[in-house]
């Protein structure tokens, strides 16, 4: 396989802090990787200002100047949110050119040199090398066992996704080149890549903390990255309301056959207020969080059928 033309594309969200620190971090990763034959010396950085309220674009448009050529970037007219942000870094390398790009957090918490790692992989014949990180040490315990929640619940529902593993990887021109092929607008990249079926292996790395600002994943943030990537992959869940209604509906023929053998056999209509109040309540909320779950599916598809674009572009610099 001849040298790669590896890119780096980074979403930025209110990055000021370390965004200049980040990108001549990873510019220092290409000269290493350069310097040792392993990528072409026109392999470049791509970041995607997902709609910063601080001066994170206008840092990144210094370093634009200072690096024509191995900076470029794309401004959100608005926040999208971070996976928006994700495909328009991708389709924007792909647009530019490029044999494999790697995703990565702009906090630089992953490590970046597991990035000669990818590569490594990339020339051994693999289109897609996910990060998996060796251990969650610098989470929270709440942020810890949801996202081990998360991991065993999507698997459970058929999205097989690796534990731990984020949105860092290295994916192929070939894998990027099916990602056009597909125009849903909530596109679930952790488990998109996964299901492709193209040749996949993974790397494990250390995360490092932060070494500034703080993360912009919030619990809303998260629980709408979790929504979106069931509803996505997944029609389990309505496949679960189906067998709980036919359930309820044998439970309830089995409680009326009860009742009737009682007032047949024994003369007796029984007393049942509190146990009427309990499954009414009960019955009444499983209906209700149906419904919910019902709601975020044709959610979906009303997102879909407007098909509104994934995000507008304010500005590009190639």
């Amino acid at each position: 396989m001849q040298i790669p033309k590896l890119a780096i594309t980074i979403p930025c969200f209110n990055e000021e802090l370390c965004v200049d620190s980040t990108v001549r971090r990873l510019l220092e990763v290409l000269d290493m990787l350069i310097g040792k034959g392993k990528i072409t010396s026109d392999s470049f950085i791509y970041l995607v200002d997902d709609g910063s309220a601080d001066k994170t674009w206008e840092i990144i448009s210094n370093l634009h100047k200072e690096f024509p050529q191995r900076v470029k970037a794309l401004k959100f007219i608005r926040n999208y949110g971070n996976q928006k942000a994700l495909i328009a870094g991708l389709t924007g390398v792909r647009n530019i050119g490029c044999d494999c790009v790697v995703s990565i957090d702009a906090d630089l918490q992953q490590d970046e040199l597991a990035i000669e790692k990818f590569v490594d992989e990339f020339v051994r014949g693999y289109d897609i090398v996910l990060g998996v990180r060796n251990d969650r040490k610098t989470d929270s315990i709440f942020k810890k066992t949801t996202a081990i929640m998360f991991y065993k619940l999507m698997n459970l529902l058929g999205a097989k996704i690796p534990v731990n593993h984020s949105d860092y990887r290295l994916v192929s021109k070939k894998a990027l080149d099916m990602m056009a092929m597909y125009p849903e607008k909530a596109l679930f990249l952790r488990g998109f890549f996964f299901e492709l079926g193209l040749k996949t292996t993974m790397v494990n790395f250390d995360v490092k903390p932060r070494f500034a600002g703080c993360s912009k994943f919030n619990v809303k943030s998260l629980m709408g990255l979790a929504l979106n990537g069931i509803t996505s992959f997944s029609i389990v869940p309505l496949r679960i309301i189906a067998g709980l209604g036919f359930l309820m509906a044998i439970f309830a023929f089995l409680i009326g056959l009860e009742t009737v053998f009682e007032k047949v056999a024994f003369n007796n209509s029984p007393n049942g207020t509190a146990t009427m109040i309990i499954l009414l309540c009960f019955f009444g909320g499983l209906q209700i969080f149906c419904l919910g779950v019902i709601g975020e599916y044709i959610g979906q598809v009303y997102r879909e059928v407007k098909a509104r674009p994934r995000y507008i572009a304010e500005i590009e610099l190639n």
